[in-house]
């Protein structure tokens, strides 16, 4: 598994950041990885006036240095989307988060909200409904910034070019069919122009915030 994850790094980077994404937030909910709020302990990194605590359950934890780095990597630069979120005047209102919460799966019942399942979950991981909740919060904040910034991408003409030479060469017969593989190819090369730009914008940030990270303590 970590082979496998060490060699997607060198050939599909922003695919490994999207599964590092799904681990590192796994840890935020169950181990309290955010570092909002008060907090106690040994400090690992702080991007800015944010912490990163080192958790008697939390980084210690994982054994192998490379997934180690990769969720520190991810949790900073949750915290520099934050930034980022504040910088954009972005806020979430309290409909924003009741919407999240409900239409999350693992807290359904036969496709609807369950709050005595949501609530048993949530205790099961040692979590109150107001501790979860301003972590989600924060968590659709940097979500809404990386929105901003991929909304603001368009492909050029030479790129749309490019995609429609691409899609003629489509084999496929069916109309219907055809389309839809024409309608991939621009997504596709509408999301990896997005992607460089979220990687950009997160190289800009770290020219402006303060990080710290205490590497002995890892």
């Amino acid at each position: 598994m970590i082979k496998l994850l060490r060699e997607a790094a060198h050939d599909y980077p922003w695919f490994l950041k999207s599964i590092m994404g799904l681990l590192a937030l796994a840890f935020v909910i169950t181990m309290g990885w955010w570092g909002f709020g008060q907090q106690t302990g040994t400090v690992v990194a702080s991007v800015g006036d944010q912490i990163i605590p080192q958790e008697d359950k939390g980084q210690t934890d994982i054994k192998d240095e490379f997934l180690k780095q990769f969720v520190l990597e991810q949790l900073i630069e949750n915290r520099m989307w934050l930034f980022a979120a504040k910088e954009m005047g972005l806020t979430v209102s309290d409909e924003d988060l009741r919407k999240a919460i409900v239409q999350r799966t693992e807290f359904q019942r036969n496709g609807q909200f369950d709050p005595d399942l949501y609530r048993r979950l949530l205790a099961a991981n040692h979590l109150t409904p107001a501790s979860f909740e301003a972590m989600d919060a924060k968590d659709i904040l940097t979500n809404k910034a990386r929105l901003v910034v991929m909304d603001a991408v368009t492909l050029t003409p030479s790129e749309l070019s490019e995609a429609q030479a691409l899609a003629t060469r489509q084999t496929e017969t069916d109309p219907v069919k055809a389309e839809a593989a024409k309608e991939r190819i621009f997504q596709s090369f509408l999301f990896q122009k997005q992607q460089r730009a979220l990687m950009a914008y997160a190289e800009s940030m770290k020219t402006k915030i303060p990080i710290k990270i205490h590497k002995e303590l890892m």
